[in-house]
């Protein structure tokens, strides 16, 4: 599982995983996004676009655990309980039940903040306060879920994937 604030190379080194053969699901939110009005519903009814995210992650999990084995996710139930709080709205009960019962397993790396490679495109419009905001609010998601955070080192994308593989085999 791959978490972290918008911008923080997670989309790259999943692209980079995929190029290895490993299983990947990339970020629900920002497929929604690319829909035909997957922005507006962001920006005008957050509660229905998190609940998408969750109805997306909750299909991504399902579907991974049929096929077993190894699976990284971009995201997961808790970034998306945790844009629920950033734009304060309240919790959705099924995406909180999921985001304690539907368990990852191995550990949650985050993606940590990293201004040189942050840019903003389309999807990706928040400035740097509000991506230090996101991530923070992320990991405490995450936390409150019962999981160990782990950061990936600020890294070339290679050597963050060959550091991430090591980390993933040796747990």
């Amino acid at each position: 599982m791959l978490t972290g604030g918008p911008g923080t190379g997670k989309s790259t080194l999943l692209a980079e995983l995929a190029r290895r053969e490993i299983a990947t699901v990339p970020e629900v939110a920002r497929a929604i996004l690319q829909s035909p009005g997957g922005m507006k519903m962001r920006a005008d009814h957050p509660a229905t676009f998190a609940r998408a995210m969750y109805l997306g992650e909750l299909k991504a999990f399902e579907d991974a655990g049929r096929r077993g084995g190894l699976t990284v996710f971009d995201r997961g139930f808790a970034d998306s309980a945790a844009f629920l709080e950033l734009e304060g709205c309240k919790p959705l009960t099924e995406l909180e039940n999921a985001g304690r019962k539907c368990r990852y397993e191995g550990p949650v790396f985050r993606a940590p903040p990293w201004r040189e490679i942050y840019h903003t495109d389309a999807e990706r419009n928040q400035d740097w306060d509000q991506v230090i905001a996101s991530d923070a609010a992320i990991a405490a998601v995450w936390e409150q879920y019962g999981y160990q955070l782990i950061d990936l080192p600020l890294l070339p994308v290679r050597e963050r994937a060959d550091w991430l593989l090591a980390q993933l085999a040796a747990d």
